[in-house]
């Protein structure tokens, strides 16, 4: 399962400078390992305790800490989410996790790499683990 990298534009989001789409890009590029998040979110706060578990101190964007509430951020992230679209539900596309700049996915594809053992092998290529 390869990470989905965030295209440039896909025709539905735009990709024009300080469009919320181009501000998930520039965030999900600016570290290793990037988590989007809520405060308040149990399944965020797994994501979270696996990462750093592992060793991994990824940047952790927590949405409802931003200006505005990051509403527009999560309206992109709904629309990366499988299935996108404004029918999910807020916390159906929180956690999202991006590794190497890429869109690796929610909660579920992060404890699924790491019980087939394809999540450490990832965390170590994008620079996120030394050992």
């Amino acid at each position: 399962m390869e990470a989905a990298a965030i295209p440039a534009s896909d025709g539905v989001m735009p990709s024009k400078p300080g469009s919320s789409y181009e501000a998930v890009r520039r965030l999900a590029s600016s570290s290793a390992v990037v988590l989007f998040s809520m405060s308040d979110c149990c399944m965020c706060t797994v994501a979270k305790t696996l990462l750093f578990g592992l060793g991994v101190g990824p940047t952790v964007i927590e949405l409802d800490k931003l200006d505005g509430g990051g509403h527009d951020i999560h309206a992109v992230l709904r629309q990366l989410a499988p299935g996108g679209g404004g029918a999910l539900h807020d916390w159906q596309a929180l956690p999202a996790v991006f590794v190497g700049g890429k869109f690796l996915g929610g909660l579920e594809t992060l404890m699924a790499r790491h019980i087939n053992g394809t999540l450490v092998p990832l965390l170590k290529d994008s620079g996120a683990l030394w050992l």
